[in-house]
């Protein structure tokens, strides 16, 4: 049997292959398994990027001489009194605005037929369509958004379930998230336990790289997409524009997602503003588009810098792939977890390089 290293390459990726086609054979085994990882993984995941908001704070009151557990204590504090704070700011509108859009979502919808149909009308813009694709269009949108309303209301026990288990995520989210503010310096050492003493000073350094990626995007898409959400209401305002503080935490939310992010977030802007009148969705559309240049021009530059060093392209690449596989939270997680991917790929590659250059220096010394 040969022995060269494609050869060794090809069976080790033969091997693979056959323990992945024997696992599926016996899926009912990993089962337990596949049910743990799903109900730990959005817990882990809020305790993860609330760890990386509030670990520089815990650090600050570290720094003035406060204790760890009394600095993460003295943070849930203000937490709770934020959320009081925010409450009592955005509480009431934010559910005058709710109420409103659910008691109005049929009058909605028709006046979205009747927009689109009034929009075909208009010389300028008219000629572009023609009548049978419009009407089937509206029809379409209207059939859609119709079905999609009534499942989403009239399916109560889906919602029953998915609000237990938010309930549950955010009980669990507190306790997982202390142990990791009060424990979480020591895990890298942990980790560093499974490495040859040899290898630890680059581990150390993979780990502290894989950190500081991991850290650097969460804070900074934290920061501007609070940033943004603040400026695109401000500007909602500013037009008058209905449920303006719905659709700005949209956008806030939606904003955390690269380059698509941004047009997620200003769809239902958009739509509620062609509802309105043709003018309001060009007055929106220049909101999004001053607030998008602000954004990319002034506030990304100076929180996010550039600390990922990925491409563009790269990004819309892996937005694409991401996407079409596992949905939303594919894009939300493809990023950071290529940034991750990278620092590891790299750093493993220059550590076999290492390794390589101190066999040949050793085989060559061996042969002197």
């Amino acid at each position: 049997m040969p022995q060269t290293k494609p050869f060794r390459i090809g069976y080790g990726i033969l091997l693979a292959f056959l323990i992945i086609f024997v696992g599926t054979k016996i899926s009912f085994i990993f089962r337990p398994l596949v049910v743990l990882v799903q109900t730990l993984f959005f817990p882990f995941l809020l305790a993860g990027v609330l760890y990386y908001l509030f670990r520089p704070v815990v650090r600050f009151f570290e720094k003035r001489g406060v204790a760890r557990i009394y600095s993460i204590l003295l943070i849930y504090l203000l937490f709770v009194g934020l959320m009081i704070l925010s409450v009592f700011l955005i509480g009431s509108p934010l559910q005058e605005q709710v109420t409103r859009l659910v008691e109005n979502s049929d009058d909605l919808i028709a006046k979205l037929g009747d927009s689109l149909v009034k929009l075909k009308k208009n010389p300028y813009v008219g000629k572009y369509f023609e009548q049978q694709n419009l009407e089937s269009l509206t029809q379409d949108i209207t059939d859609y958004l119709s079905s999609s309303a009534s499942i989403i209301f009239s399916n109560i026990a889906n919602f029953i379930g998915v609000l237990t288990n938010i309930i549950i995520v955010f009980v669990t989210v507190p306790f997982i998230l202390f142990y990791m503010l009060k424990d979480g310096e020591t895990a890298p050492k942990q980790v560093l336990r499974f490495l040859p003493s040899t290898q630890r000073t680059e581990g150390k350094r993979i780990l502290a790289d894989m950190d500081q990626a991991i850290s650097s995007f969460i804070q900074g898409q934290v920061l501007v997409s609070l940033c943004v959400g603040v400026l695109t209401y401000i500007g909602y305002l500013i037009i008058r524009l209905d449920y303006s503080l719905i659709l700005a935490l949209v956008t806030m939310f939606t904003n955390v997602i690269p380059f698509i992010g941004p047009l997620m977030g200003a769809i239902p802007a958009l739509i509620v503003g062609i509802i309105v009148s043709p003018w309001m969705a060009l007055k929106v559309l220049i909101v999004i588009v001053v607030v998008q240049q602000l954004d990319s021009n002034f506030i990304s530059p100076q929180v996010m810098g550039r600390t990922l060093k990925i491409h563009p392209l790269t990004i819309i690449l892996l937005l694409l792939v991401a996407g079409s596989l596992g949905g939303f939270l594919g894009l939300l997680l493809a990023v950071p977890t290529y940034a991750v991917l990278k620092v590891v790929v790299s750093h493993t590659y220059r550590l076999i390089l290492l390794r390589t250059r101190r066999n040949e220096k050793n085989t060559e010394s061996d042969t002197k």
